[in-house]
């Protein structure tokens, strides 16, 4: 009989719903290929073979198998269960796995045994592979900045600093519970962070006139001790939180599943970078992804760059209207499940879409998942400043923020986000300058969970010189306090879970509260050594230096970047700091006097 009879009585038992499906089509596959048969196919084959009943040309009008359901039924007395070795019947439900045929209640136990065995022996690796430097520094920080709290600065200031180290007890406790909001309503309070952060100079005032200073001479104690309990605060509760997501992170088993993602990548005059940022999207290894450009109207040569690319990516192109509009008309023409947005200066890695995806699997909660960025022109001082900036932001602050679910900003460069949820936030607002900052709130305010993936890493272009920084950074700032200005209902409201009692607090800090603070405690230090109290000063700025580099340097080791790096950490507390800072009280004040707010950007280096 030749191979196409042979193939329209395998076809003939199938159509009749006779004998093994699974295991029929199989043979269909192997034999309109020339493929070699096994002993125990062969003796199924020989079976089919003897059917005498039927005319070919005719066969009988039943209903297939849906193909859905994969149950496969056995002639008996054909193959052995491959597990409990014992004859697979025709009643029984059975499957085919590398060649060998099992009972499937046989296969689901030995394989999901075996499959909790693999993990156990990674999470076993992954323990037995703990860093003992991270630990060491974790304590070190610890021990050096209790114990010089203690006994260079007395009694009454420690109790200053407990004030923060309750803070942090009451926050670690509270990130044990689920993380989501429920969105329930209920009374209008702020949270307890910014309780603290707004009553604690009142309450150090009162401490500090308490050990006998009078208001002339204590204005310089109350602002470094304040500092210094927000600094206390801060180490207390990222560092072993940061050490948490390091290890939580560490565990995670490899993605499961490898749902379609839309990779968009918005773009305006982008002609020195974008052929960079496209190939190395195409080189990433993922199985189901799309890449959708969308020219933003540019009036250089990035669009005809892309084209280039026509047969491998989607190619949009509208009119200027800002990357907002550009984002959402991308979004338009995805059929991903995942959105991943890349900025059009970004590099990302090869492993980058499968470690971005992980984040999805960790809780059906999780709306977006926010990529790790670096910096890959480090060349002089302000880009290396700048890369250490980036390194300890997301490897120590972002890391703590990770644990609580409420990351606060899933950047541009690389950012992932479930479309449905994307969705029913609605789309990209013109509203702000900073769309990714303002979308990612929105999505927090839905009581849904951001998370942070440091294994899904992206190369950026930093600017390169004194201007162009400025440039970057007056549009980052002025956008950051135009979101917090529009999201300020979050920080008395409870219903929106971490993002009220936490996050959004801290941004405040951050955006508020440490620029001003900055520039006054550094007045009040010039004052204070004037006034003869210049050694309190030194100790207050010894404690402050030794404890940032400790945690940049724990910062490098979690990240494992290059520890020389941690040469520029001082510039993190003098120098590059106050210049951020400058900027900071710049976006202040031209938010209170409604300045205009503007795109700016730096210009394109494109190496």
């Amino acid at each position: 009989m030749n191979k196409q009879d042979i193939i329209k009585k395998i076809q003939y038992v199938i159509d009749s719903n006779i004998g093994d499906w699974g295991r029929n089509q199989y043979l269909i596959k192997q034999i309109s290929r020339d493929k070699p048969l096994l002993n125990s196919d062969k003796a199924y084959l020989e079976k089919i073979l003897q059917i005498n009943d039927f005319q070919i040309s005719n066969p009988p009008k039943i209903k297939p198998m849906p193909q859905k359901d994969k149950t496969i039924f056995l002639n008996p007395n054909l193959v052995n269960c491959n597990t409990c070795k014992n004859k697979i019947k025709l009643n029984e439900k059975s499957l085919r796995h590398q060649n060998f045929w099992y009972h499937s209640n046989c296969f689901k136990h030995v394989f999901q045994k075996k499959e909790k065995e693999k993990q156990d022996t990674q999470i076993k690796k992954i323990k037995s592979k703990k860093d003992p430097v991270q630990f060491l520094l974790v304590g070190i920080i610890f021990v050096f900045l209790i114990s010089t709290v203690y006994f260079l600065l007395g009694p009454i200031s420690m109790i200053a600093m407990g004030l923060g180290g309750a803070l942090t007890v009451y926050h670690m406790i509270g990130s044990t519970r689920k993380l989501y909001s429920q969105n329930k309503n209920s009374k209008r309070k702020p949270s307890v962070f910014l309780v603290f952060l707004l009553a604690s100079p009142f309450v150090i005032a009162g401490m500090i006139a308490y050990e006998g200073y009078s208001l002339f001479e204590s204005p310089t104690r109350i602002i470094l001790l304040w500092a210094m309990t927000i600094s206390f605060w801060s180490t207390m509760l990222f560092v072993p939180m940061a050490v948490l997501s390091k290890y939580r992170e560490d565990i995670q088993p490899d993605v499961k599943s490898y749902p379609k993602i839309s990779i968009i990548i918005p773009a305006y005059n982008e002609e020195k970078v974008i052929a960079n940022t496209i190939e190395s999207l195409l080189e990433t290894k993922y199985p189901k992804k799309e890449i959708i450009f969308v020219d933003d109207g540019s009036k250089d040569n990035t669009l005809k760059i892309a084209t280039r690319y026509k047969d491998q990516i989607k190619i949009l192109h509208k009119d200027n209207g800002g990357k907002a509009t550009a984002l959402n008309y991308g979004i338009q023409y995805s059929t991903g499940e995942i959105i991943v947005i890349v900025d059009a200066d970004t590099i990302i890695g090869r492993q980058s879409l499968k470690e971005i995806v992980k984040g999805f699997e960790v809780n059906e909660h999780v709306a977006a998942v926010a990529g790790n960025i670096k910096v890959r022109n480090k060349e002089n001082w302000i880009t290396k400043c700048q890369a250490l900036e980036y390194i300890t932001g997301i490897q120590i602050v972002r890391r703590a923020f990770d644990v609580f679910g409420s990351i606060t900003i899933v950047p541009g460069a690389l950012g992932a986000f479930r479309k449905s949820f994307l969705m029913e936030a609605g789309s990209y607002g013109k509203d702000t300058i900073v769309e990714d900052f303002d979308q990612t709130i929105k999505l927090l305010k839905a009581g849904l969970i951001t998370q942070g993936s440091t294994k899904a890493t992206a190369y950026t272009e930093a600017p390169n010189t004194i201007r162009d920084f400025i440039a970057q950074r007056k549009r980052w700032y002025r956008g950051n306090i135009q979101v917090l200005k529009r999201h300020s209902d979050a920080l008395t409201n409870p219903r929106f879970g971490y993002l009220q009692k936490l996050s959004l607090p801290y941004l405040f800090l951050g955006m508020v509260i440490t620029p001003i603070v900055g520039f006054t405690a550094t007045a009040n230090a010039i004052l204070g050594v004037i006034m003869g109290d210049g050694w309190y000063v030194l100790e207050v700025f010894l404690i402050f230096t030794t404890v940032h580099y400790l945690m940049t340097a724990l910062a490098l080791r979690i990240d494992g970047e290059d520890q020389k790096l941690l040469a520029y950490a001082g510039f993190l507390v003098f120098g590059f700091k106050q210049l951020v800072d400058l900027l900071l009280l710049k976006a202040m004040l031209e938010q209170l006097t409604n300045t205009k707010a503007t795109w700016t950007s730096a210009k394109r280096i494109g190496i």
